[in-house]
């Protein structure tokens, strides 16, 4: 059985995020989807609210498992015998950071490979950066996340005002 890592903070998760879950188990049996505590962004969501909302939207796949990790991907890797990372590559701009990522992740834990995602057209202007900065002006994203991140997002944004 084949099982990899997609590790990311995805705060939020976004229809880009989501594409390459869909395609990343045409390949693997098995993602583990790795939240990164990532205490040196500013983030929308808690680490718990993003591993909710993650699990909401895959809550009617078992092919799908979240869970949360911090420090090096390759100790969260080794633990746990994954040998697969996704990763996914929107723009040429991500390769060069990907790739430095590659070569260090694979010198520190030879037996990981990592699988690069190229992202669709109708996906490759979305991050999550830019989602929370344009629903944070009341700009609508609705077709850049999943239904349940988009009702998590509005209901953030309702309370901090």
């Amino acid at each position: 059985m084949k099982v990899a890592v997609y590790p990311g903070s995805f705060d939020p998760f976004t229809n880009g995020h989501l594409d390459i879950v869909k395609r990343s188990l045409e390949v693997v049996d098995h993602l583990l989807i790795a939240v990164l505590k990532n205490s040196s962004k500013k983030n929308l969501f808690t680490i718990e609210k993003r591993l909710e909302i993650v699990r909401e939207v895959f809550e009617d796949d078992d092919r799908v498992k979240v869970d949360t990790f911090s420090g090096l991907l390759v100790d969260f890797c080794r633990e746990r015998n994954i040998k697969i990372v996704v990763r996914g590559l929107r723009v040429v701009s991500d390769f060069d950071y990907e790739h430095a990522i590659y070569l260090m992740n694979n010198k520190l834990l030879k037996e990981l490979e990592t699988v690069f995602f190229m992202s669709k057209g109708e996906n490759a202007f979305i991050s999550s950066s830019i989602v929370k900065e344009v629903a944070s002006y009341g700009g609508n994203v609705e077709d850049q996340v999943p239904p349940t991140v988009h009702a998590h997002m509005m209901k953030t944004y309702e309370n901090n005002q």
